[in-house]
């Protein structure tokens, strides 16, 4: 059989085929991670394997919870798996499919009942190695790390290609089947997953570092040091229901409430705990005598504990008193295996207390909020924020040259209250002579340019915004595509030079100096989801922007007169003669003043920034684009909104200090958590996937997540066939359950959405 009849019966199976590089190990389209999300068509998947290309298969919900299970360094360890799994059920083994690689290692491949989580190393190994030069172990290149006075490297020897994940598989060349056939993957569940998985983590031989107990547990002259002297963990883990299933010179031992498998290994008096429900462990931990007692101590049922130790000879063995314990467990509860969390979960809007900055912000925001027909806080805000931003822009900047250019954009409905603040900026602007530094809609991206030449420090207060973002996506001339290049390109310009575009047969036009474009944008909460594209989300557009949702509207006032207080106009007319620097070109070309950061403050940005860069890192390890693109925007949005902080306390003498830094790090990081779940639950790529989304929000919104056959199909407002599809396509995806309660007649049919969901279309 060829290679593309060979994929193409993969295909019909379920399974995400994708051409590969077989050197590269990676698949050879430069558009693959598309199909993270959606099978390809098998006119596709002959079109790709024409030529008989090697062959790769993407893991995960895809492939209908497809995990792999790869034995490297030419499955040294698969014998030793297989005889793990084989004492416990042999017949799991003849059920698995399983394939040798060319390295001589193996492929075990099996569909869950339940979504897989990402690539998991289950067991490595640490050598010790002569120097920091790279080396190369198996065929495979490790550089090696510091450890102390010595260098070491550590080998995965047995790891887990799961959501996100990919591998070669037959008939790749090197690549072939010993049992199975990958049209015929077994469907195993969670108990029988547990044991292939906890089999390989068993087989470690490289432990994580010991979990001490904190707060200084070794103290001298406790019960816990004789008992560590002991190391009685056997006696305690039986105690508290720990059952010993094998035992030599590594102890395997199982939970209780587990019928096979294990959950931990003992060896040389350290407990490894490998099993995620192992309550009162984490997994993947290591234990010492000492901190497993005091952990099984949090397990519950003190008074046995505490017996317990009277008969090993601690405290007092007279009277009923319990003993004192606190000296020898955690001050603080110990962690438990956590629930996993989606990848997107949803922080909920933004809290109004977070909308408030001291001030000349809060100022015009209690002005605006005062007179306001309908008062709204977060419009409040977003206006107070964006004329801050404008009147600072070019004239100060923070030690790493972030600027106060900021993109915001309020999501109301209408008849909210929209309006009013934009028009006290634009009283509060006219009143200090700075009228020209207005803009109202963008009408091309040469007509942004040309005002910012001629004042370059603007403020656009454009309502509607989802109207140009939806004539950006269906435009046929390049006069909307050319708004969101200058807005991506005015946004990093701030702290540079802005070329102006040059013109056939004319002299160079000059350039804008430092450009401070503000823009405080509103539109409509669904309006503008919507008119989002994939390409706004990755291409930096929406990572640049601020969204703050303003909610229902409030109760209606009688109006007052816009006229602010003399303080902020005062402060205004600060701004506006305020020049920075020194020279005849100080309005040309400024020197904006650097407001400087206290050391705590410097320490928490830091942190922040080390934060974000872990987020990044998540977000790239499970292929996600958006996620990639917007938290690698955060430690930037966060200095920005420090330094408007700072300016807004006190624009004389600013300085950024630890409660300026706290309140933007929670605000963007809520705002950016809230960001990225409304994008994975609004942005389609496509209007059948626009519809999926759709069905996941109206079963969020509902009562336990769950909604009657005909209650949802009359919301859906579809017929019943697309229904149909919709409804078989989420289930495939692992997104929604069909319930069904017998009754008399027919039986009653519902629709419940998971918990722990991937995010919505099913993208990990």
């Amino acid at each position: 059989m060829s290679v593309v009849e060979t994929a193409t019966d993969y295909l019909r199976a379920g399974l995400c085929v994708l051409p590969a590089i077989l050197a590269e190990k990676r698949p050879a389209l430069a558009g693959w991670k598309q199909y993270q999300r959606r099978l390809p068509t098998e006119r596709q998947v002959r079109t790709w394997f024409a030529e008989d290309a090697p062959l790769c298969v993407l893991a995960g919900t895809v492939s209908g919870h497809l995990e792999m299970i790869d034995f490297d360094h030419a499955g040294e360890l698969f014998e030793r798996w297989r005889e793990l799994v084989a004492s416990e059920n042999h017949e799991l083994l003849d059920r698995l499919v399983i394939e040798r690689s060319q390295s001589g290692g193996r492929h075990v491949v099996y569909r869950c009942e339940t979504p897989v989580s990402g690539n998991r190393k289950l067991a490595q190994r640490t050598l010790a190695v002569d120097s920091a030069e790279p080396v190369v172990l198996a065929g495979k290149r490790y550089v090696p790390r510091r450890v102390g006075d010595r260098f070491e490297v550590t080998l995965t020897l047995i790891e887990t290609r799961g959501e996100g994940g990919l591998f070669l598989c037959a008939p790749t060349p090197g690549y072939a089947l010993e049992r199975g056939s990958f049209d015929g993957i077994p469907l195993l569940n969670e108990s029988e997953r547990s044991l292939l998985i906890e089999a390989a983590c068993a087989l470690t031989e490289a432990l994580p570092p010991v979990a001490r107990t904190p707060h200084g547990a070794a103290a001298n002259g406790r019960p816990g040091d004789d008992f560590n002297e002991r190391g009685d963990i056997r006696g305690l883990l039986s105690r508290h229901g720990w059952e010993l299933v094998r035992g030599g010179e590594n102890e395997y031992w199982r939970r209780p409430g587990k019928e096979q498998g294990w959950s931990a290994t003992l060896r040389d008096r350290v407990l490894f705990v490998f099993s995620s429900n192992a309550v009162p462990f984490e997994p993947d931990r290591a234990y010492s005598p000492f901190s497993v007692y005091t952990l099984l101590e949090h397990a519950g049922d003190f008074a046995a504990a505490a017996a317990a130790l009277r008969t090993e000879g601690y405290g007092d063995s007279g009277g009923d008193e319990v003993v004192d314990l606190s000296r020898i467990i955690f001050t603080s509860s110990p962690p438990l295996a956590s629930t996993p969390q989606p990848p997107f979960p949803d922080p909920g809007p933004l809290p109004v207390e977070m909308c408030r900055v001291p001030g000349f912000v809060s100022e015009v925001m209690d002005h605006t909020l005062a007179t306001a027909p309908y008062p709204n806080i977060p419009l409040a805000f977003c206006g107070a924020l964006a004329l801050q931003a404008m009147l600072a822009g070019r004239k100060v900047r923070d030690a790493g040259d972030n600027r106060t250019n900021l993109y915001l954009l309020a999501l109301a409905y209408s008849s909210v209250g929209k309006d009013w603040p934009r028009k006290v900026n634009t009283f509060i602007l006219h009143h200090v002579g700075l009228v020209d530094a207005l803009g109202e809609k963008f009408a091309s991206g040469e007509g942004i340019q040309d005002s910012l030449f001629r004042t370059p420090a603007m403020l656009f207060q454009t309502d509607e915004i989802d109207g140009l973002l939806q004539s950006i996506n269906k435009a046929q001339d390049a006069r909307h595509e050319n708004i969101l290049g200058t807005l991506l390109t005015m946004y990093s310009a701030a702290n540079s030079i802005f070329p102006m575009r040059r013109k056939a047969g004319k002299e160079s036009p000059g350039v804008i100096d430092q450009p401070c474009l503000v823009v405080y944008g509103t539109a409509i909460p669904t309006h503008y989801y919507a008119a989002l594209s994939e390409r706004m989300l990755t291409n930096g557009f929406f990572a640049r922007m601020l969204i703050v949702e303003s909610g229902s509207r409030s109760v209606g006032q009688e109006p007052g007169i816009i006229n602010p207080p003399a303080s902020v106009l005062e402060t205004a007319r600060w701004w506006s003669e305020f020049c920075p620097g020194t020279g005849n070109l100080e309005r040309f070309h400024p020197q904006p003043r650097v407001v400087p950061a206290s050391d705590d403050a410097r320490d928490m940005l830091t942190a922040a920034r080390q934060a974000s860069e872990a987020e990044y890192a998540a977000a790239e390890a499970r292929g996600d684009p958006v996620g990639t693109t917007v938290w690698g925007r955060v430690p930037e949005q966060i200095r920005k909104l420090a330094l408007l902080h700072a300016v807004s306390v006190n624009h004389e003498s600013p300085l950024i200090d630890t409660a300026a830094v706290q309140w933007a790090t929670d605000f963007i990081l809520h705002q950016t958590r809230r960001m990225l779940f409304m994008a994975h639950s609004h942005v389609a790529d496509n209007p059948f996937h626009a519809e999926c989304l759709k069905l996941l929000r109206k079963l969020r919104e509902a009562p336990d997540r769950t909604l009657p056959h005909s209650v949802l199909l009359k919301r859906m407002k579809l017929d019943s066939k697309s229904f149909a599809a919709l409804i078989d396509t989420l289930c495939q995806q692992g997104e929604v359950q069909v319930v069904t309660t017998p009754r008399a007649g027919w039986p009653v049919r519902a629709y419940r959405l998971l918990d722990g969901e991937t995010c919505p279309g099913g993208e990990p």
